[in-house]
């Protein structure tokens, strides 16, 4: 005869099935984030990660309990029979649990020091940066681990079951430079003995190749940039979503595919404000304004679109008028941060679709325009943050992609010949584009330091301990 196994029920699962009577469950766990002792009975604020919510544990006659006094914020606890009693609307939770003998049902599965430093108290986010192993713990860090996971059913719901498109892995090594920048990372190992080898900093190089053959595909994959920038806007180590359609002929049809994209992904986040913000952390999450933003977004009828030749003309009269701090607009120049920011926030005050790029501005595989000058790319700029999105058809002509290699002085040593072969092997006209997930999250949360939207965030001078 078997034992029938105790079930364990969630924090997020007690709050999506509260029962009309009491009833009692089998077991709960979690970790206690605030415990408060008196005569009679003994409270404890217990979360198990699936939510941000809290469940409240009463425990009757603490005193009788050697474990119940030693009880400590940062425990983690499991709890044997608890009684789920309805509070009938007179608390802020619509129940509580009931222990009423914590000898027997009552355990700590994990003790702590008496230095835990994650009080019930206001914590600064300088100081959780320093707790690399306990900041997620908190409702702020925690918070962000959760619109991450969302995010990424949301972009599921949007490729694979509207767009029927075909996520893909691509691979994280190397031997090419997909963006000619230098900034790659080179994999030091005795295994790998024929070509240096490196990190990628894009997955599309790969992504053409599975697009002549499932046509529409994507991925959300780990990239390298070995660059030098400490920014709060920059990291070594980040996620990219990425994006390849085939049988794309005009810039106008990928834009229109990325503001579906974006529209989608944003009218998701905005039917789930409710599970995706909290306002227990209004002071960290400003609600209302993320609210106003993700609004701005959906409205798809404000956004502008103009070319880099009429950018660099509006950003040169504004540069007579007032000068930007560090950098004057220059046609041939890339467009830096401060004028990104200005043009989608100040002056457009939404935001805008930079097209046409001079073509020493941008990779190699970028399609040629008619003007034999401008590549036909766009990045896509919005307040606060600046280009968030950039995309481009791809060269699909072997001579005109032969000739940019030759120019840029690249392919020397024959690494990219499979790339030029690929348009002599029943190559379509194709086009994609990549969004940095780390910075969308920044933007799209009002998250001013990239490195608290992902986990052991990697970036330049930093330590790399754990």
């Amino acid at each position: 005869m078997f034992n029938v196994p105790k079930r364990y029920i969630s924090v997020k699962a007690l709050y999506e099935t509260v029962p009309k009577t009491e009833k009692q469950l089998d077991v709960i766990n979690g970790w206690v984030r605030s415990v408060r002792l008196l005569k009679k009975v003994a409270f404890i604020d217990l979360y198990d990660g699936s939510t941000n919510r809290d469940v409240k544990v009463v425990i009757k006659e603490p005193e009788e309990s050697d474990v119940v006094k030693s009880l400590k914020t940062g425990q983690c606890l499991t709890i044997h029979s608890p009684i789920l009693k309805l509070t009938n609307g007179s608390r802020t939770q619509a129940f509580e649990l009931l222990v009423e003998n914590p000898t027997k049902n009552l355990q700590v599965l994990g003790h702590v020091t008496e230095h835990y430093p994650l009080q019930k108290k206001g914590h600064s986010l300088e100081f959780l940066r320093t707790l690399p192993t306990l900041k997620y713990r908190t409702l702020y860090y925690g918070s962000l681990l959760r619109f991450r996971s969302h995010m990424e059913e949301y972009f599921i719901n949007f490729f694979n079951k509207q767009e029927n498109m075909l996520k893909v892995s691509p691979p994280i090594f190397t031997v090419n430079d997909c963006e000619g920048a230098g900034e790659q990372f080179l994999v030091n190992s005795p295994v790998l003995q024929d070509k240096e080898t490196f990190l990628t900093v894009s997955t599309q190089l790969h992504l053409e190749i599975l697009s002549t053959a499932v046509s529409n595909c994507w991925t959300l994959s780990p990239c390298f940039r070995a660059e030098k920038s400490a920014t709060p806007r920059h990291l070594m180590e980040f996620w990219m979503l990425e994006a390849e359609l085939s049988f794309i002929t005009s810039l106008d049809e990928l834009i229109s595919f990325t503001k579906r994209f974006l529209q989608s992904i944003v009218t998701q986040c905005y039917e789930n404000q409710d599970s995706l913000l909290t306002d227990q952390i209004p002071t960290l999450i400003n609600k209302p304004e993320i609210l106003l933003k993700w609004e701005m977004l959906r409205d798809l009828d404000n956004w502008k679109t103009i070319s880099y030749t009429e950018a660099i003309k509006i950003l040169t009269e504004q540069h007579k008028k007032q000068p930007f701090p560090r950098y004057e607009p220059q046609w041939g120049e890339p467009l830096q941060t401060e004028h990104e920011k200005w043009l989608a926030g100040s002056h457009f005050k939404s935001p805008v679709f930079v097209t046409d790029y001079p073509k020493d501005c941008k990779a190699f595989y970028m399609k040629l325009n008619d003007d034999k000058n401008t590549v036909a790319c766009f990045d896509l700029l919005v307040p606060e943050m600046g280009e968030i999105i950039g995309g481009s058809l791809r060269e699909d002509n072997y001579n005109t992609l032969q000739y940019e290699m030759q120019r840029r002085n690249m392919n020397k040593d024959g690494e990219l010949d499979w790339y030029l072969e690929m348009r002599q092997q029943g190559g379509a006209p194709h086009g994609g584009f990549g969004l940095g997930f780390e910075r969308f999250i920044s933007y799209l949360l009002g998250v001013s330091n990239i490195k608290d939207t992902i986990p052991f965030p990697r970036s330049a001078n930093s330590s790399i301990s754990l």
